[in-house]
């Protein structure tokens, strides 16, 4: 009889290890996973260690900062102020927002924009020679007469549908001023 209680206590006993050793190796596979990196042509070649340092960035804020407007308005596409050009590629999406100040006392308000125009030939062509707008971002801020001279927009999102837009910028107010344009750049 003590013979088949021993052979039963042994047989417990690495019924319990195995159990142990099942759920050890389920903590490990849930820390570990396999990564499988396939080389492509000469082209994409991948050598050496692969690795991510810190965080991976699904944003970024691009500025366009203090460009100085005169009187303009919007429809005159040939007189616009040309605020360079905005790369947008990689992302999906932008958030807009533009700020800024007049240089003088307002007597007429006025709203000071800016109009995103990607940066195509066929699509900047007919800005350029037609007036017309075709697949713009925009934004605007209200600028009207009194004591702040400061201005600001409520932010817009927007979806990217180009890599690059070129920045025109328009101020239908009676004064020249300052613009800032912020567009913060997300996936």
């Amino acid at each position: 009889m003590q013979r088949k209680f021993v052979v039963l206590a042994l047989i417990l006993l690495s019924g319990v290890l195995l159990l142990g050793q099942i759920s050890s190796v389920k903590g490990q596979e849930e820390e570990m996973k396999r990564v499988i990196v396939t080389n492509f042509p000469e082209l994409q070649q991948v050598a050496g260690t692969v690795s991510v340092e810190g965080p991976v960035r699904h944003s970024t804020l691009q500025r366009v900062k203090e460009i100085l407007v005169p009187p303009v308005e919007p429809k005159e596409t040939g007189r616009l102020i040309d605020g360079g050009v905005l790369t947008m590629d990689g992302f999906t999406s932008a958030v807009l927002s533009l700020n800024g100040q007049t240089k003088g006392k307002i007597l007429r308000s006025g709203t000071a924009g800016v109009i995103l125009i990607p940066d195509e030939e066929t699509v900047a062509r007919a800005f350029e020679e037609e007036g017309l707008a075709q697949f713009p971002l925009e934004v605007s801020a209200s600028i009207s007469s009194g004591a702040s001279r400061s201005f600001a927009s409520t932010p817009v999102r927007l979806i990217v549908a180009f890599p690059r837009y070129r920045v025109r910028l328009y101020n239908t107010s009676d004064k020249t001023v300052t613009v800032n344009l912020f567009a913060y750049l997300t996936n």
